[in-house]
C-alpha cells in the first residue's frame, strides 16, 4: 500500500510561565511497505550491567563491542568483535571491596546517561557506562568507579593509559572531547558530590573545580569553534537551584555562566544548531528546553508529552528525542516540531541515536524501546525498518558496527543481562 503521510496542525501547550507556538508538522505513519528487520548476531549474556553501558569502538578496522561487566566477582570491561565469538580482551577494573561500596549495577539501575548506582552492598564496585572515543589518535575507553576513580583503557589491547583518583564518588560516564581547542582531546570527570577534574591524554591535570549541589548527569563538552568565533566549554548539571543549575565551566575550571532551567532534566545532550551550539535537555513532564551554551540564555522551552522524553543524538539542523511510543525530531533553531513517528504503542523509547544503517554514507536516526522494538528512520522520519531484539527489556539507546560486512550499519540492542543483538535493518 502506499506509505500513509498525515498533515496535522500541533498545538504546543508548555507548563509554567513559557509560551509556545504552533508548529506545522509532517506525522509519518509505519505502513505495510516498511522492512522487516531480522536478527543476524547474538552474543553471550554478559552480567553486571544494565545494558546501557555498552559502546562500540571501531580497532583495525573491527566494530568491538564494549561491555562493563562482572567476572568471577570482579568487575571487568570485555571486548567482543561484533557479529563474533572472538573476545581479544577483557581488563579487570576493579574486584570486591565491601569498604569501598559496589553494587554491579544490574536490574536496570542506570539512567539514560547509562550512569550506575552505588549499590553498597559489598559486591564489586560499581562502574559508569562507558565512553569510547580517541586520545592522541589512539581508541579508548573511558569509565568512572563509584569509589572515585577515573579509568582510561586502550581499546586495542585492553592495557590501562591511566587511572586517576577523582576525591570523591563518581560512577558517572565521562565526557572525552576537544575543551581547549588547541587540537588535543580531554577527558573530564565528575564526582556525585559535585567535584569536576579535567585531565589530559596523558592523564596529566588540566582543569579542577567544585560546585554546589549533587552531579547525578554527565558532564558535556562543547567544542569551540574558532572560525565561528564560539567558546567551548563544559557544562555540568548540578541539584543546586530548583529544580536544578547547569553550569558552563572554561578550559581552566572557571565558571563562564550559571543558569536554573525550567525543566527537571532526566537527560540533555550538546548539540550544534545554524545559530550557534546549544545544550538541550528532556524533562521529567515531557519538556525539551535549549539553553545557549555561549550564555545560558535560554532558547525555548516545547511540551511534547505529559511523560518523560529522553534526548537523544542531533544534526546540525534539529535533535531527535524519544518518550512513551513517539520519537520526534524538534528544529534546534526554534523549537517547531519537524516530524513526529509513533512507535510501540505506549512503551518508552531510549534515546534516539543516529546510524548509516542503509549503507548510503547519510546518518538517520535508530530508536529501540525498552521491549527491544527496533525503528529505523530517514531523517525526514520515513521509516525503513522495524523489527524486534526478541523477547528482552533494553534500556539503552542503539548501537552500531556493520556485523554483515554490506556496508551498512546494523543496529545492536543490548539486553539488560548484556546480551548484544545485532539487527539487520
Amino acid at each position: 500500500m502506499d506509505r500513509r503521510v498525515l498533515f496535522a496542525t500541533l498545538i504546543l501547550l508548555a507548563g509554567g510561565a513559557t509560551g509556545v507556538g504552533v508548529a506545522l508538522f509532517a506525522f509519518v505513519g509505519v505502513d505495510d511497505v516498511t522492512t522487516e528487520a531480522t536478527v543476524v548476531w547474538e552474543s553471550e549474556p554478559a552480567a553486571g550491567d544494565d545494558g546501557s553501558g555498552a559502546v562500540v569502538a571501531t580497532v583495525d578496522g573491527d566494530p568491538l563491542l564494549l561491555r562493563p561487566a562482572v567476572e568471577n566477582g570482579s568487575r571487568v570491561v570485555t571486548a567482543t568483535v561484533a557479529g563474533t565469538d572472538r573476545t581479544p580482551w577483557t581488563v579487570p577494573v576493579s574486584g570486591p571491596d565491601a569498604e569501598r561500596g559496589g553494587g554491579d549495577g544490574t536490574g536496570g539501575g542506570g539512567d539514560a546517561d547509562g550512569n550506575d548506582s552505588d549499590g553498597a552492598d559489598g559486591g564489586p564496585v560499581a562502574v559508569s557506562g562507558l565512553t569510547a572515543s580517541t586520545l592522541g589518535g589512539d581508541p579508548v575507553v573511558a569509565l568512572t568507579t563509584a569509589s572515585g576513580e577515573l579509568v582510561v583503557v586502550d581499546a586495542t589491547d585492553g592495557t590501562e593509559r591511566f587511572a586517576v583518583d577523582l576525591g570523591g564518588p563518581a560512577g558517572l560516564r565521562p565526557a572525552i572531547g576537544d575543551l581547549t581547542g588547541d587540537g588535543s582531546r580531554e577527558v573530564a570527570a565528575v564526582t556525585t558530590d559535585g567535584g569536576v577534574r579535567v585531565v589530559d591524554g596523558e592523564g596529566d591535570p588540566v582543569a579542577d573545580a567544585s560546585l554546589s549541589g549533587e552531579i547525578s548527569r554527565r558532564p558535556l563538552i562543547v567544542e569551540p569553534d574558532a572560525e565561528a568565533g564560539e567558546r567551548g566549554g563544559l557544562a555540568v548539571l548540578t541539584t543546586a537551584g530548583d529544580p536544578a543549575t547547569v553550569h558552563m565551566l572554561d578550559g581552566d575550571g572557571g565558571t563562564r555562566w550559571t543558569t536554573e532551567p525550567s525543566v527537571n532534566p532526566l537527560s540533555w545532550n550538546a548539540a550544534d544548531s545554524r545559530d550557534g551550539p546549544v545544550l538541550a535537555l528532556g524533562g521529567a513532564s515531557g519538556n525539551i528546553e535549549t539553553v545557549e551554551a555561549s550564555d545560558g540564555s535560554d532558547r525555548y522551552d516545547v511540551k511534547l508529552q505529559d511523560r518523560p522524553i529522553a534526548v537523544g543524538d542531533s544534526d546540525p539542523g534539529r535533535v531527535y528525542v524519544g518518550g512513551s511510543g513517539s520519537v520526534w525530531a524538534v528544529d534546534l533553531l526554534d523549537g517547531e516540531v519537524v516530524w513526529k513517528q509513533q512507535y510501540g504503542a505506549s512503551t518508552r523509547i531510549n534515546e534516539p541515536r543516529m546510524g548509516d544503517v542503509d549503507g548510503n554514507g547519510e546518518r538517520a536516526p535508530v530508536v529501540v524501546n525498552r521491549a527491544g522494538g527496533v525503528l529505523a528512520m530517514t531523517q525526514s522520519g520515513e521509516v525503513i525498518a522495524r523489527g524486534d531484539a526478541g523477547d528482552v527489556v533494553a534500556y539503552g539507546g542503539p548501537l552500531f558496527a556493520d556485523v554483515t560486512g554490506d556496508g551498512g550499519d546494523e543496529v545492536i540492542v543490548v539486553a539488560d543481562d548484556g546480551t548484544a543483538i545485532a539487527v539487520d535493518t
